[in-house]
């Protein structure tokens, strides 16, 4: 740890430990070491950025089994520009009229179940969001109600880890757009993992599926749209390089990919098709267990271990203050927050409603960094 965070502090900036994982507040993620050496590669030379998107997806639509791919800035700017293909098409007058959508289908359907906080992402090209169902459940009716003539697309988000059972099934949803016209959007951003969940959505129906990357050891602002031929076509005209190179001025101008980007994003997803997972999950259960073998003696804490695989952040651990404990989580969180160095953890996001507990996860540590913080987490509750 000896230069750890010194390029940080040269500028004043504060170097800490990420015990929360892929969060996009602390950096996201840290490219792999062939993600690096291959975008250095990309410096090389330029390309033609139109070509080299083509070719980038088409590399990466094969690896993934799906018709159509394409790079973008991030599983966001996926969401983005997937709104912008579905109500402009490949209408050179529409796309530049967007974000203005006066006289455009621009209605996108989303669950109220599945209110979430990244479908900003979604208005942001000039959609309109309408939720449908009610706070508890979403019914097949529900959807069939809630169509319009201004219907353009239903948004679907896919949590395969924690499946509510009380949203409507993709399945549901995909038949029931399909039998109206309508495009289907599926917000899979983590879903990275069983490698078959890359693409699934597509092969079930869906027109585009999102994912983020980052979770894949790729730079942590790039993503890629999985999808259908027409509705890749019709997303890659909204994009900086259809901005540039066709002179058409669609949305995606700001939401710009390097080359050097493309690149590690291709290398991050043929590593991680090949990768052997059982190796990957092995370690991230490793250094789970290091923690909580240290940390489970506590009186005032409850720990329980996250026995998930599914998705971007495996394994972890669960603490919840108990009967005997005179502190509460968020003051867990600044005590860690405010030591040398900083642990950065967070009350989690997820957990019903009165749970006080938060969770850990191993996406963001460095090699020995789960002991620091479980002993950091030993001296906050001494």
């Amino acid at each position: 740890m000896d230069k750890w965070g010194d390029i940080y502090k040269s500028i004043g900036a504060k170097p800490i430990i990420n015990a929360i994982g892929s969060v996009t507040l602390l950096g996201g993620s840290t490219p792999i070491k062939e993600v690096k050496e291959a975008m250095d590669e990309a410096d090389s030379a330029y390309v033609p950025l139109m070509e080299l998107q083509e070719k980038a997806g088409d590399h990466i639509a094969k690896l993934t089994n799906v018709p159509s791919a394409y790079i973008t800035s991030g599983a966001g700017s996926a969401l983005t520009l997937a709104t912008a293909a579905f109500m402009a098409g490949d209408n050179d007058k529409l796309i530049q009229q967007l974000p203005d959508t006066r006289n455009i289908k621009n209605e996108i359907l989303i669950q109220k179940v599945q209110h979430y906080w990244y479908d900003r992402c979604l208005e942001l090209a000039g959609a309109k969001l309408v939720e449908f169902g009610s706070d508890n459940k979403t019914t097949k009716q529900d959807l069939e109600n809630a169509i319009t003539d201004k219907t353009i697309a239903v948004h679907y988000y896919a949590v395969e880890q924690n499946i509510d059972p009380n949203a409507l099934s993709l399945e549901d949803t995909i038949e029931i757009a399909k039998k109206h016209n309508l495009y289907v959007l599926v917000d899979a951003a983590g879903q990275v993992f069983p490698l078959e969940n890359l693409g699934k959505y597509v092969r079930m129906g869906a027109d585009i599926q999102c994912v983020a990357a980052k979770y894949i050891g790729a730079p942590h602002s790039t993503g890629f749209a999985l999808g259908t031929e027409e509705a890749i076509h019709k997303l890659s005209l909204q994009s900086f390089v259809g901005y540039e190179g066709r002179r058409i001025r669609g949305v995606g101008r700001p939401q710009k990919v390097d080359r050097q980007e493309i690149i590690g994003c291709v290398t991050a997803v043929e590593r991680w098709m090949s990768l052997n997972h059982e190796d990957r999950l092995s370690k991230t259960e490793i250094m789970t267990n290091k923690i909580v073998d240290k940390i489970k003696h506590i009186k005032t804490i409850d720990v329980t271990i996250i026995n998930n695989i599914i998705g971007h952040q495996p394994f972890g651990l669960t603490i919840r203050p108990n009967v005997h404990a005179d502190f509460t989580i968020e003051d867990l969180v600044q005590k860690l927050k405010s030591g040398d160095p900083p642990v950065w953890t967070r009350k989690s996001l997820y957990a019903p409603e009165g749970d006080d507990c938060m969770d850990i996860h191993m996406f963001g540590l460095n090699a020995g960094e789960e002991e620091i913080v479980a002993d950091r987490i030993v001296d906050a509750l001494k």
